[in-house]
């Protein structure tokens, strides 16, 4: 199975409540915090680790960032270029992921970061694509609001277009440096993009050579109809929010499904669940330590706070108790799914806006494994051989000891059964994964 570490450069975890663990190192701020996590998942031989990102301090949530601030609702994020700067350089093996968005960067920045970082880890740069969630961040960037789901996903897929003639400009074999000739690169292998569509002028060539993996590994996350048809085109990596094991399933036939029709081989394409471990001595230790996670470390407004960020909603006006109606799921845009997935997990559909909440401040939008290293192992196995996935995203509690934890207890027990490595085989991430190198796409000559 496939290991990626699921990271924020910043003052939390996914997990709302995560700085107030009483084991969190709250070293966010300096460099040697995020040298550790990078130690520690190459220790444990994981693919990858990514880092998650927004572009704005969430501030829906009756329209000001004050609750983000006070409760530490995510407020802190820093520049994941720097950040994976210094990971590359504190470790040799492990795959580096950052999420950047197709709304409000454009395709020669982004090309030029991840070929920039591909080329510096020496082939082990992963691009989480997102076209981003709501107005603050719009408002940012110069715009009042966020563009609609469709038309993000349209210039998503003309960014992805653009983005990826820019990583082909280059030819494998077009730098000579011969000091003789003196010839620095074949100008016949060296192309002009030339990309004119709705919503990109890009001439190119980018300004790098080919990177070590000819491109960086694409991950991406979507889950409405239309992000399902997008990672089908483009995801070489697939990070889903399935709460149960039966939902994982149905969503993986579907999605491989989609992959093959567009002539593509699905099991070249890794779909991970974003998943949440709480070891123990016994299950009882594990499950007074959920508690503790759970029921008294996430305030209710710290919830409602990142849940309006996420649904570009101000919940601010409904109380806890409030029902999720019909007509609330037609009004706030990209929540039909997550409530339909919730019904399915807590099996009813009587649906409040505490438990909507809950869902994405406590993570139960994945499988939660709470017990021992060896029950955890014996659930993520059965996941993993039951057409459910093809590894997971482990999200932390608190860090580093969430980490620490599986590292030292958890990938021991997998190891031992077969179903995952013990040392890395290969240099670059789509060594990892088993993912190979694509050949440039043809271009036009620059010279």
């Amino acid at each position: 199975m496939s290991l990626v570490g699921f990271m924020q450069a910043g003052s939390t975890t996914v997990y709302a409540g995560s700085w107030r663990h009483p084991a969190t190192d709250h070293g966010f701020l300096t460099q040697d915090f995020y040298k550790k996590l990078g130690r520690t998942l190459e220790e444990g031989c994981f693919d990858l680790m990514f880092f998650d990102d927004r572009l704005a301090m969430p501030g829906i949530y009756g329209g000001s960032v004050a609750d983000a601030v006070r409760l530490g609702a995510r407020p802190v994020k820093l520049d994941l270029s720097v950040v994976l700067g210094v990971v590359a350089g504190a470790t040799r093996s492990i795959g580096l992921g950052a999420t950047y968005s197709t709304t409000y960067y454009t395709p020669f920045h982004v090309a030029r970061t991840f070929s920039t970082l591909d080329h510096l880890s020496g082939g082990r740069a992963a691009w989480n694509v997102v076209t981003s969630v709501n107005d603050s961040e719009a408002q940012n960037y110069g715009l009042e609001e966020h563009l609609g789901h469709d038309d993000r996903y349209d210039r998503a897929d003309e960014f992805l277009e653009a983005t990826t003639g820019l990583w082909d400009t280059w030819e494998d074999d077009a730098l000579v440096l011969d000091r003789s000739t003196p010839i620095f690169a074949d100008p016949t292998k060296v192309h002009e993009l030339r990309h004119e569509g709705k919503w990109f002028k890009v001439r190119g060539p980018l300004t790098l050579p080919r990177s070590p993996q000819g491109r960086p590994v694409l991950l991406q996350a979507g889950s409405s109809g239309r992000g399902r048809d997008f990672a089908a085109r483009w995801a070489e990596l697939i990070f889903t929010g399935d709460p149960d094991i039966n939902i994982a399933r149905s969503h993986y036939k579907d999605q491989k499904t989609r992959i093959g029709e567009l002539g593509r081989d699905p099991a070249t394409v890794k779909m991970l669940p974003m998943a949440y471990t709480v070891v123990g001595e016994s299950r009882a230790h594990a499950e007074e330590r959920e508690r503790l996670f759970l029921d008294e470390l996430v305030d209710p407004a710290a919830s409602l706070t990142l849940l309006s960020e996420l649904m570009n909603y101000d919940f601010s006006g409904l109380q806890l108790d409030s029902p999720i109606t019909d007509e609330l799921i037609g009004s706030v845009s990209g929540i039909r799914g997550l409530v339909q997935n919730l019904r399915q997990h807590i099996g009813g559909d009587n649906v409040t806006l505490a438990d909507l909440a809950g869902h994405r401040a406590t993570l139960l939008q994945g499988p939660r494994f709470v017990g021992t290293a060896t029950e955890i192992a014996d659930q993520m196995e059965e996941w993993f051989h039951g057409d459910a996935c093809d590894g997971f995203v482990i999200a932390a509690t608190h860090v580093p000891g969430a980490y620490e934890d599986m590292v030292r207890l958890v990938v021991p027990q997998l190891q031992r059964r077969g179903l995952f490595r013990d040392r890395y085989t290969g240099t670059t991430l789509r060594d990892h994964l088993g993912i190979s190198r694509p050949e440039a796409a043809p271009l036009g000559s620059a010279g």
